[in-house]
């Protein structure tokens, strides 16, 4: 479920590898909608921290910026 949202910003061609990444794209084209692998019974820890890469990145709403003050 939480990579749906990161799903569907490479269906809208917004995310681009400029790279070669072999192990992450097994991952990616393994990993299985019910949080499975079809690899194996390994997690997919790229494929994560790429999903919580671009959720944070990509789908986090943005704040107006401002200046903090040290308290």
């Amino acid at each position: 479920l939480r990579a749906e949202p990161v799903a569907a910003l490479y269906e809208r061609a917004l995310v681009r590898h400029t790279a070669a990444f072999p192990a992450l794209e097994d991952q990616m084209t393994q990993f299985t909608g019910d949080g499975g692998n079809a690899g194996g019974g390994k997690s997919p820890d790229r494929l994560d921290a790429l999903v919580w890469a671009l959720a944070d990145l990509m789908l986090r709403r943005a704040t107006a910026p401002g200046v903090r003050r040290l308290s």
